[in-house]
């Protein structure tokens, strides 16, 4: 309790590992609440969850209550998974999929991921789940990183396809990215084009939190 108070004067950290994935993970008291970080960037609560409960908010809190299955490409600490549950209470499935074991067994220690009941956590390469996976899905988020970088296969056009295919009618997909420089004002915008106009909308919400793009693509036929 103490940490927490004095995290309003100064970030307090708490835990620090290696990851061979995210090289560097730590969770921070920062401004009384518990944050996970990268080297670089925050990972999960904090920053990252105003801008994924930007993209929620958009989509419609109203349209998340009503659907079956979301789907979630990178879980870090979980927080955008303690949006649905506590703050939209969604309470039909939502399935992880996360690449590091070592973020899992972290979210878990501190942010009690593994006491959500209707979440099912998948330890699998993003890319190789969506090529297997059968099921299709309301909502599809999208918030892969290594540190501040993006794997190029998420831009990839055979890739973003797949995803969509995944969709259910009137499903969405809520793609984070992030926006360092005009190569990638560039290739957010060449994914864009891809998308097929007769089979979905898309839209961008830019600069969230001064380097963050929301990519929303809905499925309307």
């Amino acid at each position: 309790m103490i940490q927490k108070i004095f995290s309003y004067l100064i970030p307090i950290k708490i835990f620090k590992k290696k990851s061979a994935r995210s090289k560097v993970i730590e969770v921070t008291w920062a401004n009384g609440e518990l944050v996970l970080d990268s080297e670089n960037t925050n990972y999960s609560y904090g920053s990252l969850q105003r801008i994924l409960r930007y993209g929620l908010r958009t989509i419609g809190y109203k349209n998340i209550l009503e659907m079956d299955h979301i789907l979630l490409l990178g879980v870090a600490g979980g927080s955008v998974i303690k949006t649905l549950v506590d703050e939209i209470e969604y309470k039909r499935k939502i399935t992880g999929v996360e690449i590091d074991p070592d973020i899992i067994q972290i979210a878990n220690q501190y942010f009690n991921l593994d006491q959500i009941k209707q979440l099912e956590i998948i330890i699998d390469d993003a890319f190789e789940f969506v090529l297997k996976t059968k099921e299709q899905y309301n909502l599809i988020i999208i918030d892969v990183f290594e540190d501040i970088k993006m794997p190029n296969f998420l831009f990839e056009k055979f890739f973003s396809e797949r995803v969509c295919s995944l969709l259910k009618n009137r499903g969405f997909i809520l793609f984070n990215t992030m926006i360092l420089d005009e190569a990638h004002n560039v290739r957010n915008r060449k994914y864009i084009s891809e998308i097929n106009p007769k089979l979905f909308t898309s839209k961008m919400l830019p600069r969230i939190e001064d380097h963050n793009e929301l990519i929303i693509i809905e499925k309307v036929a």
